[in-house]
């Protein structure tokens, strides 16, 4: 059985005592995993219950992507370990953006290899939106709505809301697609009037809305209302 083959491992070989002798990137996924639970269950040991851990969400990115209830509802992870997992989650996403008061937010590329990593992880829509300054440089990134998009949630005066208070130039909208096709619905489309019409009033523009999907061959991972002539 795994649990007892954790047992059985020597000390040199169990994850903690090979990160220090041979250095993080030997280690698989469920051992990485297995440091920062520390502890497994009653009958289950902390390696075996990574890999269940994973298992479960299919890739280490996807398990990044749950929400800190999602993680809790799993046995043998409580509200503690799952806060801690998804604060690890969150550090390696943030140091693996680019420094944000460096970066100049004024092409779909951009914003899509900014946010990409995190959001084709989510197994549910979410809408973020960026707000710029005059030079469209990123002042911050903020998530209006999370689950189900639609047009009730992601209202023009929710989406503005942040940028009045933050004193921003410019917006641009980013939301993903789980399916992985960045296609945008009608619905989609019909946001985007709305929020670029509210954009001219307010005077604060709408320079983009980017939809992230995922790679599919040699068609563009992103939707870019922007670069296809909608806006």
């Amino acid at each position: 059985m795994i649990a007892s083959n954790f047992r059985e491992l020597s000390e040199s070989e169990k994850p903690r005592e090979r990160l220090a002798k041979h250095g993080a990137d030997v280690l698989t996924d469920a051992e990485l995993l297995a440091i920062f639970l520390r502890t497994g269950t009653a009958g289950t040991d902390v390696l075996s219950l990574s890999k269940l851990l994973i298992k479960e969400w299919g890739t280490l990115r996807r398990l990044a992507g749950c929400s800190t209830q999602e993680l809790g509802k799993f046995s043998g992870i409580g509200p503690a370990k799952a806060a801690e997992l998804k604060a690890a989650f969150e550090m390696g996403r943030r140091m693996a953006r680019p420094e944000a008061e460096k970066l100049r937010v004024d092409r779909a590329g951009v914003i899509y290899e900014l946010l990409a990593g995190e959001m084709q992880s989510l197994p549910h829509e979410s809408l973020r939106v960026l707000l710029l300054d005059t030079r469209h440089g990123l002042l911050e990134e903020k998530e209006i709505s999370h689950g189900s998009l639609n047009e009730s949630i992601a209202h023009p005066r929710e989406i503005f809301r942040p940028a009045v208070a933050k004193g921003a130039y410019a917006i641009a909208i980013v939301h993903n697609h789980p399916s992985g096709d960045p296609q945008p619905s009608e619905a989609d489309r019909r946001l985007t009037r709305r929020l670029s019409e509210a954009g001219t009033l307010l005077q604060i523009p709408l320079i983009d809305h980017v939809i992230i999907g995922s790679k599919r061959g040699e068609l563009a991972p992103y939707f870019s209302f922007r670069e296809a002539g909608l806006l």
